[in-house]
């Protein structure tokens, strides 16, 4: 396969560390989850980072992250869902590897999120409508980024996991 990451993109609950795991495994390269990393950079949580700094302060951390995980080579790269919302963040990841966006309708979203109390920006009267707003701003932008798009559907990450490194060696043998 050819040099470069490869980034995983979509809404939180979409599957990005999961499936990027098993994917780094499949491929034999190394992963990172960029909120992980920026939680253990830090010391704090994600939603510890938003109370203090707010969201800008969180996302500048995120752009800064991003730049350095992309200088690597052969990674794949969990990235946070609101990294596309800086269109510099878009342009560093499609010159720096391929980007995959990993679709998932609303309700499996809501359905892997409901009960997850570490995600602020969900932190509202009615999150589930949040994330259906959140979904409504940030599908085009995945969509302009994206090299591949890959419908998370009701498979096991594993299989989605083989599925996505098969179609990723035949875009790598096209490009």
């Amino acid at each position: 396969m050819a040099t470069g990451n490869i980034f995983l993109v979509g809404m939180m609950g979409a599957g990005k560390t999961t499936i990027g795991r098993a994917l780094a495994r499949k491929l034999g390269l190394v992963f990172a989850d960029a909120d992980k990393e920026l939680v253990t950079r830090t010391g704090v949580a994600v939603a510890t980072i938003f109370e203090i700094e707010g969201e800008a302060g969180f996302r500048k951390r995120e752009s800064t992250l991003l730049v350095e995980l992309a200088a690597g080579e052969n990674a794949v790269i969990a990235t946070g869902g609101g990294v596309v919302l800086d269109p510099e963040n878009r342009k560093v990841m499609r010159e720096r590897g391929t980007v995959v966006y990993l679709r998932a309708r609303l309700e499996s979203l809501w359905e892997r999120t409901r009960h997850d109390t570490s995600r602020p920006l969900l932190a509202t009267p009615d999150p589930k409508a949040t994330l259906a707003t959140l979904l409504e701003q940030r599908e085009p932008l995945y969509m302009e980024c994206a090299h591949l798009v890959v419908d998370t559907g009701p498979q096991s990450p594993s299989a989605l996991a083989t599925r996505l490194a098969a179609t990723l060696r035949q875009h790598a043998g096209s490009a």
